[in-house]
Protein backbone atom coordinates (compact mmCIF):
# COMPACT_ATOMS: atom_id res chain seq x y z
CA UNK A 1 0.00 0.00 0.00
CA UNK A 2 1.13 3.24 -0.69
CA UNK A 3 2.60 5.99 2.06
CA UNK A 4 -0.73 7.62 3.45
CA UNK A 5 -3.64 5.12 2.29
CA UNK A 6 -6.35 5.12 5.30
CA UNK A 7 -5.68 1.58 5.47
CA UNK A 8 -2.38 1.89 6.87
CA UNK A 9 -2.02 0.23 9.74
CA UNK A 10 0.09 2.83 11.02
CA UNK A 11 -2.13 5.41 10.53
CA UNK A 12 -2.91 7.77 13.01
CA UNK A 13 -4.19 11.72 13.54
CA UNK A 14 -0.24 12.86 13.21
CA UNK A 15 -1.15 15.92 10.73
CA UNK A 16 -1.59 15.66 7.39
CA UNK A 17 0.56 14.77 4.28
CA UNK A 18 0.53 15.96 0.64
CA UNK A 19 -0.57 14.03 -1.87
CA UNK A 20 0.29 13.37 -4.97
CA UNK A 21 -1.06 16.82 -6.86
CA UNK A 22 0.15 18.86 -3.79
CA UNK A 23 -3.38 18.51 -2.26
CA UNK A 24 -3.29 17.88 1.86
CA UNK A 25 -4.27 14.47 2.22
CA UNK A 26 -6.47 13.95 5.13
CA UNK A 27 -4.73 13.02 8.74
CA UNK A 28 -6.53 10.03 9.21
CA UNK A 29 -7.38 8.47 12.59
CA UNK A 30 -7.31 4.65 13.56
CA UNK A 31 -9.82 2.82 16.23
CA UNK A 32 -8.19 2.23 19.91
CA UNK A 33 -7.21 -1.59 19.96
CA UNK A 34 -9.83 -1.63 22.66
CA UNK A 35 -12.42 -2.80 20.07
CA UNK A 36 -10.32 -5.52 18.42
CA UNK A 37 -10.37 -6.77 21.68
CA UNK A 38 -13.96 -6.95 22.76
CA UNK A 39 -14.23 -8.16 19.51
CA UNK A 40 -11.90 -11.01 19.76
CA UNK A 41 -13.28 -12.26 23.24
CA UNK A 42 -16.74 -12.25 21.57
CA UNK A 43 -15.99 -14.23 18.78
CA UNK A 44 -14.15 -16.56 21.38
CA UNK A 45 -17.30 -16.62 23.85
CA UNK A 46 -19.54 -17.72 20.73
CA UNK A 47 -17.38 -20.16 19.67
CA UNK A 48 -16.91 -21.88 22.92
CA UNK A 49 -20.40 -21.92 22.99
CA UNK A 50 -20.62 -23.39 19.79
CA UNK A 51 -18.04 -26.10 20.52
CA UNK A 52 -19.18 -26.87 23.59
CA UNK A 53 -23.51 -27.49 21.86
CA UNK A 54 -21.78 -29.16 19.21
CA UNK A 55 -20.20 -31.64 21.56
CA UNK A 56 -22.03 -32.12 24.12
CA UNK A 57 -25.63 -32.43 22.63
CA UNK A 58 -24.83 -35.50 20.35
CA UNK A 59 -22.62 -36.89 22.53
CA UNK A 60 -25.46 -37.30 24.57
CA UNK A 61 -27.57 -38.15 22.18
CA UNK A 62 -26.13 -40.08 19.58
CA UNK A 63 -23.20 -41.55 21.29
CA UNK A 64 -19.48 -40.54 22.35
CA UNK A 65 -18.58 -40.93 19.08
CA UNK A 66 -20.32 -37.95 17.80
CA UNK A 67 -18.80 -35.85 20.11
CA UNK A 68 -16.26 -35.29 18.28
CA UNK A 69 -18.03 -32.59 15.97
CA UNK A 70 -16.93 -30.32 19.16
CA UNK A 71 -13.53 -30.01 16.98
CA UNK A 72 -15.18 -28.60 13.99
CA UNK A 73 -15.48 -25.37 15.55
CA UNK A 74 -11.53 -24.25 16.11
CA UNK A 75 -11.33 -23.27 12.19
CA UNK A 76 -13.66 -21.22 11.43
CA UNK A 77 -12.30 -19.58 15.09
CA UNK A 78 -8.65 -19.33 13.56
CA UNK A 79 -10.18 -18.07 10.44
CA UNK A 80 -12.19 -15.31 12.53
CA UNK A 81 -9.45 -14.36 14.66
CA UNK A 82 -7.72 -13.00 11.72
CA UNK A 83 -10.58 -11.48 9.60
CA UNK A 84 -11.65 -9.20 12.62
CA UNK A 85 -8.27 -7.84 12.73
CA UNK A 86 -8.13 -6.96 9.42
CA UNK A 87 -11.55 -5.55 9.76
CA UNK A 88 -10.50 -3.67 12.58
CA UNK A 89 -7.44 -1.60 10.69
CA UNK A 90 -9.61 -0.94 7.66
CA UNK A 91 -11.21 1.61 10.26
CA UNK A 92 -10.47 4.79 10.03
CA UNK A 93 -11.69 8.43 9.92
CA UNK A 94 -10.80 12.16 9.64
CA UNK A 95 -11.53 15.08 10.02
CA UNK A 96 -11.23 17.98 7.29
CA UNK A 97 -12.36 21.85 6.98
CA UNK A 98 -15.54 20.93 5.62
CA UNK A 99 -16.24 17.34 6.41
CA UNK A 100 -15.76 14.13 7.98
CA UNK A 101 -14.40 11.57 6.23
CA UNK A 102 -15.23 7.44 7.29
CA UNK A 103 -13.33 5.13 5.50
CA UNK A 104 -13.90 0.69 6.18
CA UNK A 105 -13.62 -2.38 4.71
CA UNK A 106 -11.54 -5.10 3.87
CA UNK A 107 -12.93 -6.71 0.64
CA UNK A 108 -15.36 -3.94 -0.19
CA UNK A 109 -13.63 -0.60 0.51
CA UNK A 110 -16.57 1.96 1.54
CA UNK A 111 -15.97 5.52 2.44
CA UNK A 112 -18.41 7.98 3.64
CA UNK A 113 -17.83 11.37 3.31
CA UNK A 114 -20.19 13.52 5.72
CA UNK A 115 -20.67 17.37 5.60
CA UNK A 116 -20.89 19.31 8.34
CA UNK A 117 -23.68 20.94 7.38
CA UNK A 118 -25.82 17.82 6.82
CA UNK A 119 -25.71 16.58 9.98
CA UNK A 120 -28.68 17.14 11.78
CA UNK A 121 -28.09 14.94 14.88
CA UNK A 122 -24.69 12.92 16.56
CA UNK A 123 -25.35 10.70 18.88
CA UNK A 124 -22.52 8.82 21.42
CA UNK A 125 -24.10 5.21 22.28
CA UNK A 126 -22.71 2.35 24.44
CA UNK A 127 -24.03 -0.64 25.37
CA UNK A 128 -23.40 -2.59 28.26
CA UNK A 129 -20.75 -4.97 26.47
CA UNK A 130 -19.13 -1.82 24.94
CA UNK A 131 -19.43 0.36 28.55
CA UNK A 132 -17.52 -2.86 29.89
CA UNK A 133 -14.74 -2.90 27.82
CA UNK A 134 -14.71 1.14 27.99
CA UNK A 135 -15.56 2.19 24.31
CA UNK A 136 -18.51 4.06 22.89
CA UNK A 137 -19.73 4.63 19.25
CA UNK A 138 -20.07 7.72 17.63
CA UNK A 139 -23.43 8.01 14.77
CA UNK A 140 -24.31 10.59 12.56
CA UNK A 141 -27.62 11.28 11.63
CA UNK A 142 -28.21 13.33 7.93
CA UNK A 143 -31.21 13.84 6.04
CA UNK A 144 -30.67 11.22 3.75
CA UNK A 145 -31.06 8.03 5.85
CA UNK A 146 -28.89 6.71 2.98
CA UNK A 147 -25.64 8.89 4.28
CA UNK A 148 -25.96 8.17 8.40
CA UNK A 149 -22.76 6.67 9.50
CA UNK A 150 -21.27 5.55 12.72
CA UNK A 151 -17.54 5.51 13.98
CA UNK A 152 -17.73 2.36 16.52
CA UNK A 153 -15.15 1.44 19.43
CA UNK A 154 -14.23 4.69 20.61
CA UNK A 155 -12.34 5.61 23.82
CA UNK A 156 -15.46 7.44 25.30
CA UNK A 157 -14.03 10.63 26.04
CA UNK A 158 -13.23 10.68 22.53
CA UNK A 159 -16.37 10.48 21.42
CA UNK A 160 -17.49 12.93 23.32
CA UNK A 161 -15.14 15.55 22.18
CA UNK A 162 -15.88 13.89 18.82
CA UNK A 163 -19.34 14.73 19.11
CA UNK A 164 -19.41 17.97 20.50
CA UNK A 165 -16.65 19.75 17.67
CA UNK A 166 -19.33 17.58 14.80
CA UNK A 167 -22.49 19.23 16.59
CA UNK A 168 -20.37 22.83 16.73
CA UNK A 169 -19.56 22.52 12.88
CA UNK A 170 -22.66 20.89 12.16
CA UNK A 171 -24.34 23.93 13.83
CA UNK A 172 -21.75 26.74 11.52
CA UNK A 173 -22.13 25.32 8.62
CA UNK A 174 -26.13 24.68 8.36
CA UNK A 175 -26.49 28.12 9.86
CA UNK A 176 -26.23 29.52 6.22
CA UNK A 177 -28.65 27.61 4.71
Amino acid sequence: METGSPHEAGATGAGAATGPEGAAEPAWIALPPGLLRMRRLLLVFWIGLVTLAAGLVPGLLAGPAWALFALMPPAPAVWGWVMIERNWRSWRYAERADDLLISRGVLWREETVVPYGRMQLVEVTSGPVERHFGLASVQLHTAAAATDATIPGLDPAEAERLRDRLTELGEARSAGL
